[in-house]
């Protein structure tokens, strides 16, 4: 009934937005925001390139040949940069201007997107109770027999100390803007309550060899003990305390038989090198236990599109608003279209939702450089945030030497944000569902520098050009109407901020962050602007803090 719903809520008469609106009066909450959205999206459709094929069965579109899109209006672009490694992965063949009926989320949602500036990356799943070190990775080193004894773990874990609430609060009260979460990771299993069904799997232990089986389970946190929807409660938390919710979700299932051979599945098929493009075989020396099936059959093909389509709407249905989809890894080219078919689709529940741009190309709203800053502002207008763990994976760490700082946090919030991105820092909860303490510690000195020092880094834009910075040690962000300039030192300047690109205007005040009174100034059109530190902040005890320190400028 949802399914048809919607459907029938974008193609077209108004007698269809009255259903609309009735059937959203007995509406849940969820389905509610996502009517409202449809029935207010076609009012501004035209706008955004979205008229060619409204009327259209999904069907046709898939079998008609690509009308190449418009050239936008919207102030951003929607094209990755050609160094980004996912998009490499993906350019073959996945054309480059997406098909004439696609639209990408409203200006309002990317002017949202690049007001956040900071957010954290949670992964948790079944590789968290076997103590992985980087999410489900380890997972493709593992013996057969060790990787049938992983496929059981579920069956006990009971992660009683997860609390949705404490997690949130935690984010909302330091300065986090939105989290990302793992709903499902490479290795298979469904933190949510998906009512998908698994048809087929490797039975890893079989004697003489693994071999594919049936099978007729969800593989999700409701068939463990636990048995509660983990992504519902986070979300429910989250947009108690308005923050933003990215669904993380891996193209690729490697517990999944069906999705058998792709993105470093421990299943290869005679055809994988047709199927993957970025198949390989394995050198000699691998590491991986790699184990050859038989092709998939079209049937089977079919049912994993199926229920990779049919989990993207259970996350865009059942938890109200959704600001991103956090897409990974990629399929294949045999399977594109049926995927575009998926975007589409997903497009239609939730308008507005950003769609990173793994394994969709230029159909992707955002890109996320991973464990790095790059280096200078970015060679593209499409929105991009940096996402960095915090200690040596994204999972959970036990030891605390490994998390990299509250200092380290500052610096990337500060460093992408001159450059025009955001940073996303990833912290991941032991099996039991806690944090480690030196991360919840580390968060909170970042959340205290954010409190005093934070005017200069949400809603804000970068400077032009090479404006961003000076040198490697001076960092610039500016408002969006350029009526404020914030100049942050990543290294204490001594007795004067000496400062060759901006000039304050005449009379204007300089105010230092965390400091109760305004600072003296001087300008030469020679030497430039010179800000006096006061002599008691020279001990570094009287400082306001201890980590980066940040001047507001009125620019002539």
């Amino acid at each position: 009934m949802e399914r048809q719903v919607f459907v029938a809520g974008v193609e077209g008469d108004e007698s269809k937005d009255l259903r609309l609106a009735s059937f959203a009066d007995q509406a849940t909450s969820s389905q509610q925001y996502i009517i409202k959205n449809i029935i207010e999206r076609k009012k501004t459709m035209q706008r955004r390139s979205f008229l060619a094929g409204a009327g259209m069965t999904l069907a046709s579109r898939v079998l008609e040949p690509f009308t190449p899109l418009a050239s936008s209006q919207d102030p951003f672009e929607h094209r990755l940069p050609l160094t980004d490694s996912h998009y490499k992965r993906v350019r073959s063949y996945i054309e480059e201007e997406p098909v004439a009926e696609y639209h990408w989320a409203s200006e309002a949602a990317y002017e949202a997107f690049c007001d956040m500036k900071y957010g954290i990356r949670i992964h948790w799943g079944v590789y968290s109770v076997a103590g992985f070190p980087h999410e489900s990775w380890p997972y493709l080193d593992l013996t057969f027999a060790e990787r049938a004894r992983y496929d059981q773990l579920y069956r006990t874990w009971n992660p009683t100390g997860f609390d949705a609430d404490e997690w949130t609060s935690l984010f909302a009260e330091n300065g986090l803007r939105m989290f990302a979460f793992t709903t499902k990771h490479h290795e298979g299993f469904s933190m949510f309550d998906t009512h998908t069904r698994v048809r087929q799997r490797v039975r890893w232990d079989a004697p003489g060899g693994p071999e594919l089986e049936d099978c007729n389970l969800a593989y999700s946190i409701m068939e463990t003990p636990f048995r509660r929807d983990v992504v519902k409660e986070l979300c429910d938390a989250a947009h108690k305390r308005g923050l933003r919710i990215a669904l993380y979700f891996s193209h690729p299932d490697w517990y999944d038989a069906d999705f058998r051979p792709y993105a470093d599945s421990p299943i290869s098929v005679p055809s994988a090198a047709r199927l993957d493009l970025e198949w390989r075989p394995q050198p000699p020396d691998s590491q991986r236990h790699i184990w050859t099936a038989p092709d998939p059959t079209p049937q089977e093909v079919a049912r994993m599109m199926a229920r990779h389509r049919a989990q993207l709407e259970e996350l865009l249905t059942k938890y109200g608003e959704i600001h991103m989809l956090s897409l990974d890894q990629w399929l294949g080219p045999k399977v594109w279209p049926e995927l575009r078919e998926t975007i589409l689709r997903l497009r239609k529940l939730q308008p507005d939702v950003m769609l990173r741009a793994r394994g969709i190309g230029n159909y992707g709203d955002y890109y996320t450089p991973e464990g790095f800053v790059p280096g200078s502002k970015s060679n593209t207008g499409m929105p991009w945030m940096v996402i960095y763990p915090l200690a040596a994976g994204f999972s959970y760490d036990p030891d605390a030497s490994h998390y990299k700082g509250a200092g380290w946090i500052v610096k990337n919030i500060i460093d992408t944000a001159a450059k025009g991105g955001s940073f996303q820092v990833g912290v991941g909860p032991d099996g039991s569902g806690r944090f480690h303490p030196t991360a919840i510690e580390q968060l909170k000195q970042a959340g205290a520098w954010l409190r005093v020092c934070g005017d200069g880094i949400y809603a804000t834009r970068p400077r032009d050009a090479e404006q961003w910075r000076e040198g490697d040690t001076i960092r610039f962000t500016r408002t969006k109407d350029s009526g404020t300039v914030t100049c942050y030192a990543l290294q204490w300047p001594g007795r004067a901020l000496v400062l060759g690109s901006v000039r304050p205007r005449p009379g204007s005040k300089i105010a230092m962050f965390g400091y109760p009174e305004p600072m003296k100034w001087t300008f030469d059109s020679a030497t430039g602007l010179k800000v006096e530190i006061p002599e008691s902040l020279q001990d570094e005890s009287r400082r306001p803090n201890a980590f980066a320190w940040g001047w507001t400028i009125q620019p002539a």
